[in-house]
């Protein structure tokens, strides 16, 4: 679901007006030299007179006194003027146009978030909040972010990402942003103060969404989770555990680096098991899970809160039980289809 305007316009606007100035400044660069040659006046005098002459002020203290060099004033002065008309009129409606479509495109903008649901919400577009940009880039989910920094907005409108130009910590940024009907939330702002800020107040607004939250410092985390964070992320730990996991277990972490790269065409989902999913009542080993869609199954955590890790083929599959699944994208999404109850085609059939 695209959710900005084409930046193609933006970058036609860009081009028009810098075609107009290249052309200005050509002209007189050209006028200056033929001046120069024609005249025998010096660079600062020919110049003097280019401008005079491209600005349709007239000749005053010097003019042309030759024929050829009358000549050319003659036909520079109508095409001169011309240029620099030709410059400014692409100057204006640039201008013009960049600020309808602007007015317009927040407008549009609005109008779409209004109508979202289900869809995600980054805050902050950081060194952080840029990997995860990236990684929703690569999915189906919506997502939408804010950020108040100017040039890494502009860059993320030209990588047609959706971008509120807001404050994150304010309750009217995010209400703008549909965090009432979204599905989750990601505080990835470099201070932890505003993470908080951004929690608690998504929390109020919206009792259900998932929020996510990075920890700068790792004794913001319990902050964090007090205001209403589900999980926290703290980037310098977590590269802590992985550098010595690589440092003492490489082969480890050569695999998971894999997985996160998708080097082996793995990835981890998350299903739940709805009432009418085939599987409910079926121990594992009934199933077609790793017989013919060849996934496997770390754990399963029930209803009631309790985790089964590496379960074996005897565990009883229960209608809300959440598995977590590795596998390929293609029988990933068939198992998801057979979680909800929908018929899917099982690779092998």
């Amino acid at each position: 679901m695209s959710l900005t305007s084409n930046p193609l316009r933006t970058s036609n606007n860009r081009a028009r007006l810098r075609m107009g100035v290249i052309a200005v400044i050509t002209a007189i660069a050209f006028g200056t030299v033929v001046f120069h040659l024609l005249e025998g006046w010096s660079i600062l005098d020919s110049l003097y007179v280019t401008a005079q002459t491209v600005t349709t002020v007239g000749f005053g203290d010097l003019a042309p006194r030759t024929i050829r060099g009358r000549a050319f004033a003659t036909v520079f002065m109508m095409v001169g003027v011309g240029v620099v008309l030709y410059a400014l009129s692409s100057a204006v409606q640039s201008i013009v146009q960049s600020e309808l479509l602007a007015t317009f495109g927040r407008r549009r903008l609005s109008r779409k978030m209004s109508k979202l649901r289900d869809h995600f919400i980054i805050c902050g577009a950081g060194r952080v909040g840029s990997h995860l940009i990236r990684s929703l880039k690569d999915t189906s989910d919506t997502f939408i972010v804010i950020e108040s920094n100017v040039q890494k907005v502009s860059s993320l409108m030209d990588a047609g990402v959706a971008v509120l130009v807001r404050d994150a910590t304010l309750e009217e940024s995010l209400r703008d942003a549909g965090v009432e009907h979204a599905r989750g939330l990601a505080a990835c702002l470099p201070d932890d103060a505003d993470n908080v800020y951004v929690v608690l107040t998504a929390r109020d607004l919206n009792p259900d969404i998932h929020i996510v939250a990075r920890a700068a410092e790792e004794q913001a985390e319990a902050k964090l989770i007090r205001a209403g964070a589900n999980r926290v992320v703290a980037p310098t730990i977590i590269g802590g555990h992985r550098m010595a996991m690589a440092l003492t277990k490489p082969a480890v972490g050569d695999f998971l680096d894999s997985i996160t790269a998708n080097h082996l065409d793995l990835g981890f989902e998350q299903l739940e098991i709805e009432p009418i999913s085939s599987f409910v009542g079926k121990r594992l080993s009934e199933t077609t899970i790793r017989s013919q869609l060849n996934i496997v199954i770390v754990s399963i955590r029930r209803g009631n809160g309790e985790i089964v890790f590496n379960p074996n083929g005897d565990a009883m599959i229960q209608a809300g039980d959440m598995l977590i699944a590795i596998g390929n994208a293609e029988s990933l999404a068939q198992l998801t289809a057979l979680a909800k109850g929908q018929t899917a085609a099982v690779i092998g059939n």
